[in-house]
């Protein structure tokens, strides 16, 4: 299936105009909690080694690998080099006044080499992401295994011009098939499956709920992937932007071989989803269930399920999880929709 050729308005296929971002899990997005505790000067530098042998053992900072035991002092003119953490606030004995002598038992030449304690914030939990760790260390030294994909992916990089270009494609198939369904007076919302593997559209759909209040694009979408393969429960002829394509002969060849063996692909495994607005919770469970690889939308939604509402592709108890990004053809997919919305508040006054 070819996608169709209409031209949008600034869709010529200018790749620097927009950026595909990644949505991620809440740990991974929000910043990293800070929690109290306290810290004093390291005043004999050669003790060092034995004050924090100490202190690990007094207090271990458990569940607190993460945080360096040391730090430079911040302070350039002090006269001390190094600061040492001793424990969180809330592990501190209950005193009115916190003294070295308070919180640490035996004081004397035990622990003649640190200053008097004072209070400082730290990140609560390692940092999953650049901007979190650049945000932890501004508090306290942190250690930080960066995952690559992610750090390149927030900066918009992932994807090559190559990549873009075929991606500008595909949700343009989309922006056309939800511009059908405005002129239809449904609402302006239209997806594409592809299979990125074979660099083919398998089905294009948009709203269909005229028909059936549960049919949004993407449970559109998902019935006309169905029957590409066989199956699917309803038919949409009658919308000319409603369509699938059947598999290739080796495909079927491969399907055929796997059906006699018992297992053949399920639904949308290994395909994309490209739609021009975030799906709601039901077409994100649908998504889910149908086994979806990734999903690249336009803009988000007031209800969206991937990003807005809920990140359910991130829920880490449910079988199966998919990427999510955002942002591929926003002003085309905007505009289409700002238009649907004028349209039908001018119905409702009307």
């Amino acid at each position: 299936m070819e996608p169709q050729a209409k031209r949008w308005k600034g869709s010529v296929c200018d790749t620097d105009s927009w950026g595909a971002f990644p949505v991620l899990s809440d740990s991974q997005s929000q910043d990293v909690e800070l929690i109290e505790a306290f810290a004093a000067p390291i005043t004999n530098k050669k003790e060092t080694s034995r004050i924090i042998g100490e202190l690990n053992h007094l207090y271990p900072l458990i569940g607190l690998q993460h945080l360096k035991r040391v730090r430079a002092c911040r302070d350039k003119g002090s006269q001390n080099p190094l600061e040492v953490l001793l424990c969180l606030v809330s592990e501190a004995p209950d005193l009115k006044a916190v003294s070295k002598d308070s919180l640490l038992p035996s004081s004397g030449t035990k622990w003649d080499g640190l200053g008097e304690p004072f209070v400082v914030r730290i990140p609560a939990r390692a940092p999953l992401t650049r901007p979190q760790f650049e945000m932890a260390s501004q508090h306290w030294p942190t250690s930080f295994h960066e995952d690559k994909h992610v750090t390149v992916a927030l900066r918009g990089e992932l994807f090559s011009t190559k990549e873009k270009s075929k991606m500008h494609t595909y949700m343009t198939a989309a922006l056309t098939a939800a511009q059908a369904a405005k002129e239809l007076g449904m609402e302006a919302v239209g997806a594409v499956v592809v299979d990125p593997e074979e660099d083919r559209i398998i089905a294009v759909g948009h709203d269909c709920r005229r028909d059936h209040p549960l049919h949004h694009a993407v449970m559109v979408c998902i019935d006309l992937v169905a029957r590409s393969q066989g199956g699917g429960k309803y038919c949409y002829d009658r919308y000319t932007a409603c369509q699938f394509s059947l598999p290739n002969a080796a495909e079927n060849q491969e399907m055929s071989d796997q059906s006699e063996g018992g297992a053949k692909p399920y639904i949308c495994t290994g395909y994309d989803l490209y739609i021009t607005r975030e799906p709601c919770v039901m077409c994100a469970m649908a998504l889910l269930h149908s086994r979806i690889g990734r999903v690249f939308y336009g803009i988000a939604s007031a209800d969206g399920a991937l990003g807005t509402q809920f990140k359910i592709h991130t829920q880490r108890d449910l079988n199966h999880r998919f990427e999510v990004y955002k942002g591929i053809l926003s002003k085309q997919c905007e505009d289409l929709n700002d238009q649907n919305l004028e349209e039908h508040k001018f119905d409702v006054k009307s």
